[in-house]
């Protein structure tokens, strides 16, 4: 039996962003427990893809929907995989009644245009913005490791007037995300086989320590479209794992020559986009405790003048 649970991800094939999206959002699952099944890992030449999507659907613990507009189009047309995987999940709904077992996830759009008909109506957790991405992932994480925070328990009344006090925001964190060199030891190796990019490799770097998830995404955009780039930068190769930067199709000679500047200007970048980030986010629940509190004091004020 699996100590771990396990997850699918439905979604549908778009660009190389979305796909290296899906696997970023795959990989940091897995890094926090969840063993996610992924075509891109799973699936090779010769494989039944319509039996690959069916025994997954039925046989694993989550699947998690990846709603754009255009998966939703493919699901409402019951057009490719996407339309064949809507089928099955409808059937397996309808059939055993286990809602929970499918969670979708807000990717691109607003949900009236991604969410899909048959899950226009369900509770989602969107990963569409960057400002709330981190709180959302939690959500997504502990429900499917299921650790979501439940009531407490019920106690006796207690006849007595208590204000619940606001409480210390916490400071954003200020130890930025540094490298720390290359991880040698797990250096890929090429393929070599004459098809086009077998030269190339995966290379990991240390970090000082693990990001979250926030900090991850905000690397794998930038990384995309840096501040600046040589004519060599690949986008699409760069993403985090765990404690570690990876540039998934590359070699240790371009990494010298090329990659290693931008490299460091992006990290730059986004240790300073982050802060600017967890500043806001703070800001905000300080206002947010703020209001609460002048309410509790109004609330406190009237309820003394009030006589019975």
């Amino acid at each position: 039996m699996n100590e771990y649970p396990t997850a699918f991800i439905s979604y549908s094939w778009e660009d190389d962003e979305h796909k290296n999206w899906v696997k970023s959002l795959a990989s940091r699952l897995r890094d926090n427990g969840v063993d996610v099944k992924l075509d891109q890992w799973e699936v090779v030449p010769g494989d039944q893809l319509a039996n690959f999507m069916e025994k997954s659907i039925r046989e694993i613990d989550y699947v998690l929907i990846i709603c754009t507009p255009k998966y939703k189009s493919k699901s409402d047309k019951r057009e490719g995989g996407v339309g064949y995987e809507g089928d099955i999940i409808t059937g397996e709904v309808f059939q055993n009644q286990n809602q929970r077992k499918f969670i979708p996830i807000l990717r691109k759009g607003n949900w009236k245009e991604s969410a899909p008909t048959w899950i226009s109506g369900k509770y989602y957790i969107d990963l569409s913005e960057l400002a709330n991405i981190e709180s959302n992932f939690k959500d997504l994480i502990t429900t499917i490791l299921n650790i979501r925070e439940t009531a407490p328990p019920l106690g006796q009344y207690k006849p007595t007037k208590t204000i619940q006090q606001p409480t210390k925001i916490p400071e954003p964190e200020t130890d930025e995300i540094r490298i720390k060199g290359i991880l040698v030891d797990e250096v890929g190796e090429p393929l070599n086989d004459g098809s086009p990019g077998s030269a190339l490799y995966k290379i990991p770097f240390e970090l000082n320590k693990r990001p979250d998830y926030q900090w991850s995404e905000l690397f794998r955009i930038t990384w995309d479209r840096p501040p600046s780039w040589t004519s060599m930068h690949r986008p699409g190769i760069g993403y985090v794992s765990g404690n570690k930067i990876i540039l998934d199709g590359t070699t240790i000679e371009e990494v010298k020559k090329y990659h290693k500047d931008t490299l460091k200007l992006v990290v730059e970048t986004v240790n300073q986009r982050y802060k600017e980030i967890k500043l806001q986010e703070k800001l905000k629940r300080e206002r947010e405790e703020q209001a609460r509190k002048e309410h509790n004091d109004n609330i406190r004020n009237i309820a003394d003048d009030i006589q019975f």
